[in-house]
């Protein structure tokens, strides 16, 4: 049986089928950012982050589409020349005829999302979890998730078990809280949860799981009667977790209607951060 072609329109449509761009917050920017709709697409590259690098290995690749989580603007430009890394890449992908489309808080919303494939990677019960903040149009849905672990266990294990599914990253996962604290609710939220953390207190949550923690937010919320232990990854790796699930997904979707399409999941560790070095020994702070 020969292989039906597909466009990048019919992806871009099947994308906002499964993350409707309706449950992305006000502020943010989704879907096609520059490609032509009606161009063929055999490999798509799968990524957190549209940077050059990302951009290189989908190229080298053959790919005619990247999907990335973040937007390239998330603000807006009014410049795209390539004086900048961001012109370059809105340069190379259309010099390249490929597309670039991203799905941000409405894929950080919705069923199977990154909310979701977090939530799955710290063990919790799908059919126990909830949004963590539901969107006003649809309550059933919504940023982060909280749930129920099928057993409790001690912190020190949930961080442990956590550490061994995520991509391995030079920020790892940094604790606050008792490891010997048996916990059982969780609330996670990939990305940058700190406005988050009341709603994770108020949740019943014991462990609230996200990125990217300001130090005097983090510890002011530490000092809160009833606040959750913090398990902390990078904001890259919390959020990298959706990418296999999104690889699933499009495979079926291109099996079950026999299209010729390859993809596959970006190789970039896209952290702002290139190693770790321990500055402290143990007892080196006796003074």
């Amino acid at each position: 049986m020969n292989r039906k072609t597909l466009t990048l329109g019919e992806v871009a449509d099947w994308m906002d089928e499964q993350y409707p761009p309706e449950l992305r917050e006000d502020w943010d920017r989704v879907g096609l950012i520059c490609g032509d709709r009606q161009d063929p697409v055999t490999k798509i590259l799968l990524a957190v982050d549209p940077t050059e690098a990302v951009v290189d290995e989908a190229l080298e690749w053959g790919a005619q589409l990247v999907i990335t989580h973040h937007p390239l603007f998330l603000r807006g430009t009014s410049f795209v020349s390539t004086d900048t890394a961001k012109g370059r890449v809105v340069h190379r992908l259309i010099r390249s005829h490929a597309g670039l489309f991203n799905a941000h808080t409405n894929a950080d919303a919705a069923a199977g999302g990154v909310a979701e494939a977090l939530a799955e990677a710290a063990g919790l019960t799908a059919a126990t979890w909830r949004p963590l903040e539901p969107n006003p149009n649809h309550p059933e849905l919504g940023i982060g998730r909280v749930g129920d672990l099928p057993e409790p266990c001690i912190l020190g294990d949930l961080a442990n078990r956590l550490a061994e599914v995520l991509p391995d990253s030079p920020a790892g996962l940094l604790v606050a809280g008792d490891l010997d604290r048996e916990v059982k609710t969780v609330a996670v939220s990939g990305g940058s949860g700190q406005s988050l953390l009341e709603a994770a207190r108020e949740s019943g949550a014991e462990v609230f799981v996200t990125a990217d923690l300001r130090h005097h937010p983090a510890l002011d919320y530490r000092e809160e009667s009833g606040a959750p232990a913090l398990l902390v990854p990078s904001h890259w790796a919390s959020e990298w977790l959706w990418l296999p699930r999104l690889a699933t997904a499009l495979e079926l979707w291109v099996g079950e209607h026999n299209f010729a399409v390859e993809t596959r999941i970006s190789k970039i560790v896209s952290e702002p951060w290139d190693a770790y070095i321990p500055t402290l020994t143990s007892g080196s702070l006796d003074l």
